[in-house]
């Protein structure tokens, strides 16, 4: 089945979810060109620009309705076009919307599961949670700026949430790692879903496979972004990154 071609979107509304996360409704009659079931898949925002091919800028569908789906920014500091664009945001403009791409679940055929990301990655990790069995144990570590940017999650009763307070995303690719260090490790095997910022991405990589021993079966792991870099700068960042990593 082919995917979707772009569509152009309306804003219904936006609201402020944390000082550091903003929510827009997305909505219009193209919508239904978006099939059901996408959360946590992936789209390309399109975004316009005079002096070459517009810009692409990936984000992740945090709910979706039959008329409706939400998209979370996280605000950065040093706001690029897609961060940009949200604050400014006003019910009734428009926006071209490609994809959905493939959601990103975590593996299920494992004994217990592990979730970690920063605030980006928020979204993907909150549909994961939601969807998991009830009986499910494990962890979700999360990263998120400051204290009033937790969120309240639906999860199952067996699994820890915690929350890592880091002010400068980016700025120490230790953070979520040492809080890896720091858990209990469950008996059995583990699944791990993991997205972060570049830097972190390869330091949990690297624990991950060389100190614990996790396939590759039972590791999705991804870099959402890199501290200085725009996302195509990124993108030749994680296909030079790719070639590199060797399992």
């Amino acid at each position: 089945m082919s995917r979707p071609q772009p569509r152009e979107l309306i804003v219904i509304r936006k609201e402020q979810i944390s000082p550091n996360m903003l929510r827009i409704t997305f909505g219009g009659e193209n919508i239904t060109t978006i099939p059901d079931n996408q959360e946590s898949g992936y789209v390309k925002l399109i975004f316009p620009n005079e002096d070459a091919k517009p810009l692409l800028r990936t984000y992740t569908i945090r709910h979706q309705r039959s008329d409706e789906i939400d998209i979370d920014f996280m605000l950065h500091e040093d706001s690029g076009i897609a961060c940009t664009w949200a604050k400014q945001a006003q019910p009734n403009d428009f926006l071209l919307v490609g994809g959905p791409g493939p959601k990103k679940m975590i593996e299920t055929s494992s004994d217990w599961k592990l979730l970690v990301g920063d605030m980006t990655a928020l979204p993907a990790i909150s549909v994961n949670l939601a969807e998991l069995p009830n009986d499910t144990q494990g962890y979700a570590v999360i990263e998120v700026i400051s204290k009033a940017d937790i969120q309240d999650l639906k999860y199952p009763r067996g699994m820890t949430l915690k929350w890592v307070i880091n002010p400068h995303p980016g700025q120490n690719s230790k953070a979520l790692l040492d809080q890896m260090k720091s858990l209990d490790w469950l008996d059995g095997q583990a699944s791990i879903w993991a997205a972060c910022e570049f830097s972190s991405m390869k330091a949990l990589r690297d624990f991950f496979k060389k100190e614990k021993n996790i396939s590759k079966e039972h590791l999705y792991i991804s870099s959402y972004w890199k501290l200085g870099s725009n996302e195509d700068q990124h993108k030749v960042e994680k296909r030079n990154d790719a070639e590199l990593d060797v399992i």
